[in-house]
């Protein structure tokens, strides 16, 4: 029989309570109590504080990686910044310091020129102005390109000088630019005197030297030179106006198995700048007029044999 009610009557699997609108009703009914309540009587104000001391080190925490990382980010930032900044200081700087070597540069050559106006002055014949553009390519010569040539009015043997003398003699010319051979070449001679004896001597390019040297050919042994002596242009070749400075001597070598001595000179004038003046050779200078003398003033009265003026 117990088997017969058991199949009977099911088991009761769920338990029977308040329907599930009934449920909703009275927890929202408790809701709104509570929220009443809780702005009335701030019920819940102890917890939420105690809750937020319990949470701030897990807030902390929690917000250190995205600090960390913008940090980082900030970082790398403002290192770019500087690095450009620290670029365009060097850059600027750089600027600045060509802009002062320039400005060096141009008060030097300006004091050259001024001094090559001066020199102008001095010579009674046409002189030209011209600028150094390059040295030649030929490393066994001493040569220098200007630019001016021909269509300027260089001519082929015009002297080239500068502040310090001579420096070398025009020797090729084209329509636009010309070669200027230095006194330094060993295929390039200038006639010289001695200022302290007056003695003359050629002097031609040292090829043997390093440093550029000028050799004074067959000097007689006895002649009277010495170290220190001054050689300028003695004018009778027809290029070279008299008296420019040429070189001093440098060295004597009297040899014994030899009637002549060995001279050696050092050039006075060194193309630093880039500014030369040419000289136009002394047989083509316009002849300065001579003024005519002055006629004797007549004395107001006649001076007599004893010397009285009736």
């Amino acid at each position: 029989m117990a088997l017969d009610t058991f199949e009977r009557s099911a088991p009761p699997i769920f338990r029977q309570g308040l329907s599930a609108t009934a449920k909703l009703v009275l927890l929202s009914l408790l809701s709104v109590l509570l929220m009443a309540s809780d702005h009335r009587f701030q019920i819940s104000q102890p917890l939420r504080s105690g809750i937020a001391v319990v949470l701030a080190p897990l807030q902390w925490l929690s917000l250190q990686p995205v600090r960390a990382f913008s940090g980082l980010g900030a970082y790398f930032g403002d290192l770019e910044k500087a690095q450009d900044a620290a670029q365009n200081f060097q850059t600027r700087t750089i600027a600045q310091a060509q802009r002062l070597q320039q400005v060096e540069q141009l008060a030097q050559e300006n004091a050259q020129l001024r001094e090559l106006l001066d020199l102008r002055s001095q010579f009674a014949g046409p002189s030209k102005a011209v600028e150094v553009l390059y040295d030649t390519a030929d490393p066994y010569t001493d040569r220098l390109v200007v630019d001016r040539g021909s269509v300027a009015g260089l001519v082929q043997g015009s002297a080239v000088i500068d502040v310090g003398g001579v420096v070398g003699q025009v020797t090729r010319v084209y329509p636009l630019v010309s070669e200027v051979t230095l006194l330094t070449d060993r295929g390039q001679s200038i006639p010289v005197m001695n200022a302290r004896t007056g003695t003359r001597h050629v002097a031609i390019g040292d090829a043997n030297s390093q440093g550029g040297e000028l050799e004074l050919k067959f000097v007689p042994s006895g002649t009277d030179i010495k170290s220190g002596d001054l050689l300028t242009t003695s004018g009778i070749d027809g290029v070279y106006p008299p008296g420019l400075h040429v070189g001093l001597v440098s060295h004597i070598d009297r040899r014994v198995d030899s009637s002549f001595a060995r001279v050696q000179a050092t050039p006075t004038a060194k193309p630093r700048g880039r500014h030369l003046l040419v000289l136009m050779p002394v047989k083509d200078w316009p002849a300065v007029p001579v003024a005519p003398p002055e006629p004797k003033r007549k004395g107001k009265g006649r001076t007599t044999a004893s010397g009285a003026t009736p």
